[in-house]
């Protein structure tokens, strides 16, 4: 049994290559993968995303703003109320990225504070995206007292440093398909090194496909091969890592 603790499932290509969300969960569901997130990065986005997974049992949601739509619509008011909503379990993908807009730095900033807030207030984790801002990153989350909710770096590509300073905060760390890529190096030494009970795995669909299937479209079902290349890096079974990835999500999200 495998979760995708990280998709994006309203942004999956629903002309050609699925039918629906249902066609997405039922090929994921055949690859024994059979809980999924569904991640927010709009306020405005949000209603829609719900709306395509509220009948599913098997699907969570997250809402909340990306670093990089931090210029999108944003009233803190309505963030609370999605955030309310019982089919929410997680606040994000919230964060800060300074390598593809660092012009909006401050108010990155300004966003990943108020949802860090949010987040301790309404006792939801955290869905971190960090690049190029390590230590302003850590730096919100303690003065944010991030400790007190948790959370998850998500698609981690950081190293092992700061996967160790996130873990003392209680973060997880959550691996997607870019540990399969020939050039990630670093990343397969950290996974390497940390534990499997502080392990998530992710595909962050549409994105970053894993080795096979790298060049194509990301589904939640292929989340099923970050997992074995975990194992192969951690040199155990396919099935402790399944059992303890699937273990984390479940204390992390559906507490």
């Amino acid at each position: 049994m495998f979760v995708d603790s990280h998709c994006h499932l309203d942004k999956l290509d629903y002309q050609e290559r699925h039918n629906d969300v249902a066609d997405v969960i039922k090929k994921a569901n055949a690859a024994n993968v059979t809980e999924l997130l569904s991640v927010g990065v709009t306020l405005d986005s949000f209603p829609d995303m719900l709306a395509m997974i509220e009948p599913y049992d098997n699907v969570q949601a997250s809402c909340g703003v990306h670093p990089l739509d931090v210029e999108s619509d944003f009233a803190l008011d309505r963030l609370h109320e999605y955030a309310r909503h019982p089919k929410v379990v997680a606040i994000g993908e919230t964060g800060l990225d300074y390598h593809y807009q660092p012009e909006t730095a401050d108010l990155q900033k300004l966003r990943f504070e108020q949802q860090v807030e949010l987040a301790v207030n309404v006792n939801k984790p955290l869905i971190i995206h960090t690049r190029n801002a390590r230590e302003d990153t850590l730096a919100i989350l303690r003065a944010g007292h991030a400790e007190k909710c948790g959370g998850v770096i998500h698609c981690f590509t950081e190293d092992l440093t700061f996967a160790k300073q996130a873990m003392e905060l209680g973060f997880y760390i959550s691996i997607s398909g870019i540990v399969t890529f020939r050039q990630a190096t670093e990343l397969k030494d950290v996974v390497k090194a940390l534990p499997l009970d502080r392990l998530l795995i992710e595909t962050d669909s549409p994105y970053l496909a894993p080795v096979p299937h790298r060049g194509q479209q990301n589904e939640p079902a292929y989340v099923v091969e970050v997992a074995a290349y975990i194992a192969k890096l951690k040199s155990c079974g396919l099935h402790e890592v399944a059992t303890a990835t699937t273990t984390n999500f479940k204390k992390l999200f559906l507490r």
